[in-house]
């Protein structure tokens, strides 16, 4: 499962043309076959990394073409995989029939109720922008360009978690076209295992069409975050292990060490340095919130930034996300404990006075109510970890083998301050299906591929970071 060079396809295998014809008969969007006019561009990633070459691309502009392009590819033995917004592939979707879902753009909202139903190619963007027409917010990630679904299904770790833990936690109701083509609305009195599974499981047991989950009541954001100079960087992270762990769980915060390319679009400050990023944000309406981040500010000379209100539509401030399509190498781990000898390691692996070709090696704060189990038991990973860390690298000629190397030499430095398991979302690169059973506990594990064995006995769905009912046999 490691990803491909840049620009490398293998041919991918053909289904029946007559099939593919009454297909397209039976679906309301686009169906593209391999060699079609069009079909590069359904299929495009925002990680640009991995190109996907299938069988068959189906654009489902609703719940009964997902139905129908499952049920099509299992009459022609082909697996199933899908994408929504193209952030997040880790592997080329070969041969298989590849759900584009970009098109469901459904957005519902029950101010009452105060929560959301979304299908399954919405983004965090537009999600935000209709809860804040009644004074509510989702439980976004870092980047609001992300879609909800995926980003939700596997686990869902963003900036408002330490207040209300991760997405998957919020979800209330999964509608989900399963391996034998039906389409299922899965709540915890409908299908309790199902719905524990699929809520941080991810994309292991069926494509999901919508989602229903909880919004919040927040009075006030304060967020932003500091850039200090690269040379302060080994200042900035022993003086953020001490005061990340006095913040109250309205706050949240994260750290970066950043090599940025020298682009017009950047800040002049920032071009073609590298920086530690320090992010924050408050979800309350102290108004001494802004001042927890002072004490940060004497930690290094800030190049840039500071904290201020945010209307919810502008979560993207914290973290400053890039926008435009990149090819990148990523993987994260856990720890344990983030202690002095941890950043001297960290340092010592990927500081500024080493040569590295990462974009990013980030460490975020967990805790609060990502500890906490959900008001709904799920199969969301990592509650137990007090930190994450992830590490990016440019996947682009010269560096595909190189960046990899790297970077998980990075975490092999970290490795004695390790806690067991993974977040889903920041897997990355995976050696394979075990390696992703791993994320969870045995117990977990073993619950998770009764469900699987169960909704998916033959692996249909066995794209990205699914699971493989043989595993653990």
């Amino acid at each position: 499962m490691t990803l491909p060079e840049v620009g490398t396809a293998r041919p991918s295998p053909s289904a029946d043309v007559l099939a593919v014809d009454d297909l397209r008969l039976e679906v309301r969007g686009p169906v593209f076959a391999a060699g079609d006019e069009g079909l590069a561009a359904e299929v495009a990633t925002w990680n640009t990394a991995v190109t996907h070459t299938p069988a068959v691309a189906v654009g489902a502009v609703c719940a009964a073409d997902v139905v129908a392009a499952v049920r099509f590819a299992t009459a022609q033995g082909l697996p199933v995989a899908v994408q929504a917004t193209g952030h997040g592939p880790v592997r080329n979707a070969d041969g298989a029939v590849l759900v584009t879902t970009q098109r469901m753009q459904g957005v519902r909202i029950d101010p009452e109720r105060r929560t959301a139903r979304v299908e399954a190619g919405v983004k965090w963007a537009t999600v935000l922008a209709a809860a804040a027409q009644h004074g509510l917010v989702g439980l976004c990630g870092s980047s609001s360009d992300v879609g909800v679904v995926g980003y939700t299904l596997g686990g869902g770790l963003g900036p408002l978690g330490r207040r209300f833990g991760f997405a998957a936690d919020s979800v209330l109701e999964v509608e989900i076209v399963t391996a034998d083509g039906e389409l299922r609305t899965v709540t915890a009195e409908s299908d309790p295992e199902l719905f524990w599974a699929v809520r941080g499981g991810k994309g292991s047991f069926g494509v999901v069409t919508a989602l229903e989950f909880r919004l919040y009541a927040v009075p006030a954001l304060v967020g932003g975050g500091l850039f200090f100079a690269g040379r302060d960087a080994a200042a900035v992270l022993h003086a953020y292990r001490t005061w990340a762990p006095t913040l109250p769980e309205e706050a949240s915060s994260s750290v970066a060490v950043l090599r940025l390319p020298p682009l017009e679009t950047l800040p002049p400050p920032l071009r073609g340095r590298t920086v530690v990023h320090l992010r924050f944000l408050y979800s309350g309406d102290d108004p001494a919130a802004a001042a927890l981040l002072e004490p940060m500010r004497g930690a290094g000379e800030v190049l840039l930034g500071g904290a201020e209100p945010l209307p919810p539509t502008a979560l993207d401030a914290v973290h400053m996300d890039p926008t435009d399509p990149m090819p990148g190498w990523e993987k994260g781990m856990l720890l344990a404990d983030l202690t002095a000898e941890t950043v001297d390691a960290l340092l010592a692996a990927a500081g500024p006075d080493v040569q590295v070709p990462l974009v990013m090696v980030e460490l975020r704060q967990l805790g609060g109510a990502l500890a906490r189990p959900a008001p709904v038991p799920d199969a969301v990973a990592g509650r137990h970890a007090a930190w994450s860390v992830f590490v990016v690298g440019p996947m682009v000629p010269g560096l595909t083998e190189v960046v990899p190397h790297v970077g998980r030499g990075v975490l092999a430095a970290l490795q004695p301050w390790a806690a067991p398991g993974a977040i889903v979302n920041l897997l990355g690169d995976v050696s394979g299906p075990d390696e992703v059973l791993a994320a969870w506990d045995d117990a977990a594990a073993g619950r998770l591929l009764a469900v699987k064995r169960s909704v998916d006995p033959g692996d249909v769905f066995s794209g990205g970071h699914a699971l493989r009912a043989g595993s653990g046999a």
